[in-house]
């Protein structure tokens, strides 16, 4: 074999592998472009946010939109359900602005052949037969994907990751760090760096208070919330040092008023002990003085009699006494 036809096996091989390659390259590229197909389901379209994602940007697949989806949105617009009727016919407007939409890329897949299922499942068997990912917002759906293996993009999972950290009517910490704007505005940051202007809070600056978000703004600047100072916080100090000098005013004065309180308390013990001295003083006395007549009326036998109003119960102790005291005096004569 000469050199000349080795030149030639050499080139023809040369050329077989290069061929090969592009090949290989025009299958992976087919199959990158089948992997990254986007299915829309009924759920999205009469949802509507993603018309506003795919204007910013940030879909870069293929939209795809079977006609088995669109079917059904025809099929609740002409419905007797209004609330129905009228988000299928949102959602088909929706489509058709996608369609004109420059940003994306939209096709209407004709999935008519197919065999008769529900438009779920018709989408699930498309998804396994091209390729792709599904977006849904449909709860349902998307766990059955999620079990199958197939991709799901939910509208609801980027709304909650891209929302407020903090949102209006929420309590948070804040350090206020600066004046606003207004004279008496405090400006702070959140942990996500998101810029927060407090209300009357100029004089705070430098503390950390406790703050009520109000409001939520978001632009193409990025994103501020409004908030108030609390009750709590506002007024807390002024609370604490009007308190703090009432309840010293009120303690010297309870202290004055306490060595009055205990002279006027000791007299009035004072008093109350003798008038009980006297009280058993003269219950001692009536006892002995019973105790004596007794006697006598013993002594004496029949010479005197006792009176009646001695017997009695309702006679007071005056009428005894000098009832005793004559009957005394008769006896010492």
């Amino acid at each position: 074999m000469e050199l000349k036809d080795l030149l030639y096996i050499f080139l023809l091989l040369a050329i077989l592998v290069e061929v090969s390659y592009v090949i290989y390259i025009m299958h992976s590229n087919r199959a990158r472009s089948k992997n990254t197909a986007m299915y829309v389901d009924t759920s999205v379209l009469m949802d509507g946010r993603i018309l506003e994602v795919a204007k910013t940007g940030f879909i870069t697949a293929d939209l795809i939109i079977p006609r088995s989806v669109i079917g059904e949105l025809q099929l609740l617009a002409d419905g007797s359900d209004s609330s129905k009727r009228t988000r299928a016919r949102y959602g088909l407007d929706i489509a058709q602005k996608l369609k004109d939409c420059d940003n994306i890329s939209v096709k209407i897949l004709q999935d008519s052949g197919m065999p008769h299922e529900n438009v779920d499942d018709r989408l699930l068997s498309l998804v396994k037969k091209y390729g792709g990912v599904i977006c849904t917002i449909d709860y349902n759906l998307n766990k059955v994907a999620q079990v199958e293996g197939i991709g799901v993009v939910n509208i609801n999972e980027l709304s909650k990751n891209v929302r407020f950290l903090h949102l209006p009517g929420e309590t948070i910490k804040l350090d206020i760090t600066q004046k606003g704007q207004e004279a008496n505005q405090g400006v702070g940051y959140t942990s996500d760096g998101t810029m927060v202007v407090i209300e009357n809070a100029s004089k705070y600056i430098g503390k950390s208070m406790e703050v009520e978000l109000v409001r939520a703004l978001q632009t193409d600047a990025g994103k501020m919330m409004f908030a108030k100072l609390t009750p709590t916080s506002s007024s807390s100090k002024n609370h604490i040092l009007k308190n703090s000098k009432h309840t010293s005013d009120t303690v010297i004065a309870k202290i004055k008023s306490s060595g009055r309180k205990m002279n006027h308390k000791n007299i009035s013990n004072n008093s109350n002990r003798a008038r009980e001295e006297n009280k058993s003083s003269i219950v001692a006395s009536k006892k002995a003085t019973a105790k004596s007549s007794k006697q006598i009326l013993s002594a004496v036998g029949g010479k005197s009699q006792k009176p009646k109003s001695i017997s009695k119960k309702s006679t007071n102790t005056k009428t005894k006494e000098d009832v005793l005291i004559s009957l005394l005096e008769e006896n010492q004569k």
